[in-house]
């Protein structure tokens, strides 16, 4: 049975709109993923913004445990429910039904639909909600009704807001499997396992904690796809069912060892991650070391670790990704179009991995030998920064020991790791925007954008807001606010475009009324930012005007669709775009590939490109269902809200799109492609910047002058001989010097610590590393720290040999006096310093340690 599709089909034949699952990365500020079935109409729960039509809903939502406040990471694979990919069925009213509809509803489909037996079906209500019960009375025996308090059936989406009691449907998994003492209803047991949770949004909390009714409440209900399928299979765990055992089965053949569920937590846990990794991969998030892109990271690391428990020591999470495509492509149909894509990434993140992995162990376990009680936090970070475990898989590795880590000391750690390196990451970047959105809706719908057709426009001004989008009447001389125009031709920044910028002027050419700075979306509403010049007021008439810039941003963008072809031309199929930026001087197009272009490869795509400008070939936009752009090849991003109709831009045969940005008509009017650049995001994914139009005139234009310029500094008419003989004239004076050095015999003093000879002395010139390598090879016992200036900086370099002596603390513990800081090997060490006044301290300083560490 197909519970997934069997439960949308069910609520599309009781009149709800079914929505396909939202990105894992939801449009929301405050949260890392998607972690809940109603997280894509919270907007809607909260008022932000109207009730669709029809005002009721259901979908199937991919969803994300594994990081921030919701986490289940450290619990995958030890229990028979946790997972941090899962998927949640739900359905939802928006002031439409209530109880006594979503009650008879669930009821339908749980003792219909998937026909589970009554006689194992309990409920739960809130103690104080009489209303539920009584309605859940007309379909079950009062026994089989339980009241709880707020800790288990009362829902709140934060301190204040929209809240409600709420009912739960239990099944119960028999006696005869759990018989102990949390084995009862509403005890923390397994017995009676939650299948379906219906929350009744009837109030509004506010800040002291008053329950207001609501004067349209609303059902959010949630039911777990993994739970359900393992009832209707019988199974006690989710992790026995049709969704897990071919990928664990799968594991079994590469490890050539035969699962059992008592032992076989690692098969679960990789079982899981692949679905987490995969899903993440293929939505467009990459490996990184911050945010989103670091929690994919220790998943897969997570994922890597427990593999290598079971023998494996070559990358194999990406050789699972198939039986994955098997079990959910079909329903989740992009999986098998970014399949290979994925497995590159997947595989090249792993053989990452898998290089250090046996040292971070190696490291890891003879610190354990070290341990009572806290595991060294001064450990858990060089695991972390040098070999890349994350701390939770070291936390992990460490509660199979029963044993902690010393939190307090890795987060000093880290925390001067951050200031050092100024990249922590603060949130998702994004800022949470609250403004009069729902009214406008309300008021006036979705404003008109005319600007694929036309620069210019009367409009009339629906709705003034002031900065932080509050709504006003009319903006000053000099104020800074956002303008509703009924029909706006200015583009909202939307698919890497920017916004359009430009003026709103009196009727007819008239003098300027504001500046527009920016055009954005909210909420479906194209507002324009703009600057006033003259009072502008709400209901007046102008002309909205758009800055020929956008000319120069249609180049760009058209150029981008180009890249993005060309690319897949030169490179392969895999190649899949993972982000992109298009303004008027320039653009950046990011996308998955494994290793850095080749200069070969660049000019290949640079040439191909101007090859297709050069051949004037015309652009089509057409407007059609998605099925009829899905069957002409168009190429979708995933994550973009897509409607009814889809926008198909096609420049011949040569690119098919979905996109809703502007464009030229004509491949010609790109004018030069020049790329400019080509570096790495992330692992698994290259960014490759280039201008065209007037952008590249100007590069063209500079280079020229810079070159000019070059030629005139060497006095050569061609600049390659030029710079050739100046290399050759460089190359023949550090001989000359090399020679000098050799030739001047450091003058440095030296003394005895016992056994051990020691010099730290200041040298005026000469290759200092040479000098110490020259001390070393003359004695078989002898520590040595030199300094010499250079300019106001300081260099000190220091080395030993046979002593108990490390050079790289030496260093680090000097270093700071002379206001720097440095480090290397045991053997030789050398480090930079701003205080050149401070030598003779340091001299000082560095006898005291070696008299403490030698004596």
């Amino acid at each position: 049975m197909d519970i997934r599709q069997a439960f949308l089909d069910f609520f599309a034949s009781k009149g709800h709109k079914i929505y396909e699952s939202s990105p894992l990365v939801p449009d929301d500020a405050s949260l890392l993923f998607t972690n809940a079935g109603m997280v894509p109409f919270k907007n809607i729960f909260t008022g932000e913004v109207p009730a669709p039509n029809p005002p009721r809903a259901a979908s199937c939502q991919t969803c994300i445990r594994a990081g921030g406040k919701h986490n289940d990471l450290e619990n995958v694979g030890h229990t028979a429910r946790h997972h941090t990919f899962f998927e949640m069925l739900g359905n939802f009213s928006f002031g439409d039904y209530f109880k006594e509809e979503a009650i008879a509803y669930a009821w339908e489909f749980v003792t219909e639909v998937l026909e589970l037996p009554v006689q194992k079906l309990w409920v739960t209500v809130h103690e104080s909600d009489d209303e539920a019960e009584e309605i859940w009375a007309r379909h079950i025996a009062r026994d089989r009704i339980l009241r709880m308090g707020d800790k288990d059936n009362f829902w709140q989406m934060g301190d204040t807001g929209p809240c409600g009691p709420c009912s739960e449907i239990f099944y119960d998994q028999g006696a005869e499997h759990f018989n102990g003492p949390e084995d009862y209803l509403g005890g923390d047991g397994d017995r009676f396992l939650e299948i379906w949770n219906l929350v009744f949004m009837q109030y509004e909390r506010d800040s002291e904690g008053n329950l207001t009714p609501l004067p349209k409440p609303s059902i959010d209900t949630g039911m777990g796809l993994e739970r359900v399928v393992a009832v209707k299979e019988k199974k006690l765990s989710n992790y026995d069912t049709e969704l897990f055992m071919p990928i664990i089965r799968e594991v079994e053949k590469l490890v050539g060892k035969t699962y059992e569920y008592e032992s076989g937590a690692s098969y679960r846990v990789i079982a899981d991650h692949l679905r987490s990794t995969t899903f993440l991969l293929a939505q467009g998030v990459n490996f990184s070391n911050e945010g989103r892109g670091y929690v994919l990271r220790r998943i897969l690391r997570r994922a890597v670790r427990h593999g290598y428990m079971l023998g494996l020591r070559e990358p194999f999470m990406y050789r699972l990704v198939d039986v994955l495509v098997a079990i959910m492509g079909g329903h989740y149909t992009y999986l098998a179009e970014k399949k290979e894509s994925v497995k590159q990434m997947m595989a090249l993140e792993e053989e990452r991995f898998f290089a250090t992995i046996a040292a971070g162990i190696e490291l890891f376990e003879k610190e354990l030998k070290n341990t009572r009680k806290l595991f060294s936090g001064a450990v858990a970070f060089k695991l972390y920064d040098t070999y890349g475990f994350p701390l939770d898989l070291t936390q992990d590795m460490l509660k199979e020991k029963g044993l902690e880590v010393d939190i307090a000391e890795f987060e000093r750690l880290m925390q001067q790791q951050r200031e050092r390196a100024k990249a922590a990451w603060k949130g998702s970047g994004d800022a949470k925007v609250e403004g009069d959105f729902k009214a406008l809706l309300e008021a006036f719908g979705r404003n008109t954008f005319v600007g694929y057709d036309q620069l210019k426009a009367e409009s009339r001004v629906l709705a003034v807001l002031n900065d932080s989008f509050a709504r006003i009447k009319c903006l000053e001389p000099g104020q800074r606010g956002w303008v509703l125009l009924d029909l706006t031709p200015f583009y909202a920044e939307s698919g890497g475009q920017r916004g359009d910028v430009g003026t709103l002027r009196v009727m007819n050419g008239g003098d300027v009324i504001a500046e527009v700075t920016d055009t954005k979306k909210f909420f479906d509403l194209n507002l324009s930012e703009v600057t006033a010049k003259t009072k502008l007021c709400e209901n007046d008439l102008v002309e909205a005007v758009v800055d020929t810039l956008r000319h120069e941003i249609a180049k760009h963008h058209s150029a981008t669709h180009l890249l993005h072809s060309a690319l897949r031309t030169v490179l392969g199929d895999h190649v899949t775009q993972a982000g992109s930026l298009v303004e008027a001087d320039r653009l950046r197009f990011d996308f998955s590939h494994p290793k850095a272009l080749t200069g070969e490869e660049i000019a290949a795509v640079e040439r191909w490109v101007n090859d297709l400008v050069e051949r004037g070939i015309e652009a089509e936009t057409e407007e059609m269902d998605m099925e009829s752009a899905k069957a002409r090849g168009a190429m979708a991003l995933f994550g973009e809200k897509y409607g009814e109709k889809v926008r198909v831009v096609s420049i011949g045969d040569a690119s098919v799109e979905l996109c809703g940005g502007t464009h030229v008509h004509n491949t010609a009017e790109i004018g030069m492609f020049l790329i400019t650049k080509e570096s790495g995001v992330s692992a698994g994914v290259r960014r490759i910047e280039a201008v065209c139009g007037h952008a590249a005139y100007e590069l063209v234009t500079s280079m020229r002058g810079t070159l000019s310029q070059i030629t005139a500094e060497l006095k050569a008419k061609d600049a390659i001989q030029g710079v050739a003989k100046l290399q050759e004239q460089v190359r023949t004076l550090k001989s000359e010097i090399k020679e000098l050095q050799r030739g001047k015999k450091a003058d440095v003093k030296a003394g005895k610590i016992g056994d051990v000879v020691v010099v730290v002395d200041e040298v005026d010139a000469g290759d200092i590393k040479q000098m110490i390598d020259d001390l070393k090879n003359a004695h078989e016992k002898v520590a040595v720290m030199l300094f010499q200036k250079k300019g106001d900086k300081v260099l000190i370099a220091a080395g030993q040999k046979g002593t108990p002596l490390k050079a790289g603390a030496w260093v680090k513990e000097i270093a700071p006096v002379l206001g720097g800081g440095g480090g290397g090997r045991d053997d030789f060490a050398q480090a930079g310093g701003k205080r050149p006044e401070a030598i003779g301290e340091a001299k000082e300083r560095a006898l005291e340690y070696l008299k403490k560490n030698l004596e």
